[in-house]
Order: structure tokens, then sequence, then C-alpha cells
């Protein structure tokens, strides 16, 4: 199974009560323990470590690798961003969460901002599976509910997903596209909005089987339809008039 490593800003659960209560660990430690229950190796990674975490080594072992941000997202060494954004391209899938459409490694690797509108009202939203056919949406219902969520709104600037698997809608009457697939080189890249600091959405059966279904697809996978590295290739297909090697 894929090996899973999960980053996390890790400073609301350090400041924030409501946070605490619900992610006592943190929210990196509860995702991967969730990971760990479906029988992936996982590991935690957190803005405070060395190069946060995210060492050359740490990513060579690394399969997937899920992102969780929201204050932080500028203090995140561009280095370390530019290695993540690499090892995407190279093959390692990555799973970015909620807030996380603001991290340097997903707006670097879409080549856009990732804006969005917002609002904070403990709303109910509903997400729709548009692509029940996609394997993150295995075991799914046709919609399911989450009682209390951040509302995000459109216009969302990224491009348009590959695929997209989930549509949400809110209390208030947004509607958003939640569940976006993309690839960049030879990775997997999901966006999966769900997810707050202070609503246990990742304590919902729902959210976890998207989250356990996305480490699946997101994992590396034999060949590509791109090349390794740039090559010579002296001998053409068919012979070229005046051409001698």
């Amino acid at each position: 199974m894929p090996t899973i490593t999960v980053w996390n800003e890790y400073i609301h659960e350090k400041e924030n009560d409501r946070a605490a209560e619900l992610y006592p660990d943190g929210i990196h430690a509860h995702i991967a323990d969730v990971l760990a229950e479906a029988g992936h190796d996982t590991h935690t990674a957190t803005l405070q470590e060395p190069d946060h975490g995210l060492t050359e080594d740490v990513l060579e072992d690394t399969d997937v690798l899920y992102w969780w941000g929201h204050i932080a997202h500028d203090e995140v060494d561009d280095a370390v961003a530019d290695r993540v954004a690499r090892h995407v391209r190279e093959g390692m899938g990555l799973i970015v969460l909620h807030s996380g459409h603001h991290a340097k490694p997903f707006r670097q690797l879409l080549g856009m901002d990732a804006d969005l509108t917002w609002r904070e009202a403990e709303e109910r939203e509903r997400l729709h599976v548009i692509d029940p056919g996609h394997p993150i949406a295995s075991g799914l219902p046709e919609s399911f509910v989450v009682p209390e969520a951040e509302m995000y709104g459109e216009p969302f600037t990224v491009p348009e997903p590959d695929r997209l698997v989930f549509v949400s809608w809110f209390e208030g009457g947004e509607v958003f596209r939640s569940g976006c697939c993309y690839r960049r080189g030879k990775g997997r890249i999901f966006y999966f909005r769900p997810g707050h600091e202070t609503y246990p959405v990742y304590h919902q059966d729902e959210i976890q089987t998207v989250l356990r279904n996305a480490a699946e697809w997101a994992a590396p996978v034999e060949g590509s339809p791109y090349p390794t590295a740039p090559r010579n290739v002296p001998d053409p297909a068919e012979d070229i008039d005046g051409y001698d090697r």
C-alpha cells in the first residue's frame, strides 16, 4: 500500500481551544490515524520542523503527500515548496485539503492563484458525487451532508480539472467545485474542499472514505506518458534525405 506523509501547519490546534478539543494531537495525526487504520504506512510532518519535515529523504520515501495549511502559507520556505512540486512532477501524489488551496506547491503546480470566496456560519453543506465511477468516489452515496461547514464559493480560480468528482451546495445558496483532479508530469493531484479546524469534518465517515480512496488513486503508477529525461534520438523512424548521423 502507498506510504503516506501528512503535513500540517500545526498552529490552530495549539492556539484554539475548539481545534485542540477536536484534534488534540493535531489534524495531521488524526488524518494519519485514519489512513493507518486502512493499512497505510503513515508519517507526519509539520511547519515547525527543520525543512518543515519535508526533506529530500522524506519526500523520496513518500508515495502520497497530504497537505493541510491555512494561516501560514507564506512561512513555507520557497525551496521546500519547489522540492514538493518537483517530487509531484516526478510521480508523488498530492492531496490538498480545504484551505490548502493557497499552498505554495499547489499554486505553483496549477499555475494559478486558487482564490475563492468564503464564509464561516456553521452552515450545512451537501456534497454531490457527480463522477460516481471515479475511484475516489468508491463506496459513497449519491450525495451526503456535512452538518457544519465553512462555505467556499465560486469563482474558484484554478484550471479546469481533468475530472471533477464532487460539487458542493451550501445552506446559504452557493456552490463549489469540491473535488478536483489534476495530473502534473507523472504525479496526480486531488483537491478536496471539506475540512475546518473548528468543525468535526475529519471525524465523519464519508469524509474518511474519501481520504482513504484518494491515497490509492494518487499513488504512483508504473509508466508515464512523459519521458523521464531528455534524450537524443539519432535514428529517425523514416529515412531523411541528406541526413547522415
